[in-house]
């Protein structure tokens, strides 16, 4: 899961499974589209959303290595 915080809401965190992200587009606020059709505007820019997912991706699999190496 990645932390996220709605617009308006930045002092309340969220978390998102990333594997549901569909598009981060910036319109110019952050809208994050979800496979299920839903859209959240999120304080985060797209770039820092693409960074959570990454840094998700990579401790995801780094656990995996551990686990079956």
């Amino acid at each position: 899961m990645i932390a996220l915080h709605r617009l308006g809401h930045p002092e309340e965190e969220f978390h998102l499974n990333p594997d549901i992200i569909v598009t981060v587009e910036a319109t110019p606020d952050t809208v994050v589209t979800l496979a299920t059709g839903a859209k959240m505007l999120v304080h985060e820019t797209p770039e820092q959303v693409a960074s959570a997912v990454c840094a998700w991706r990579a401790r995801v699999a780094v656990g995996a290595y551990q686990l079956y190496g």
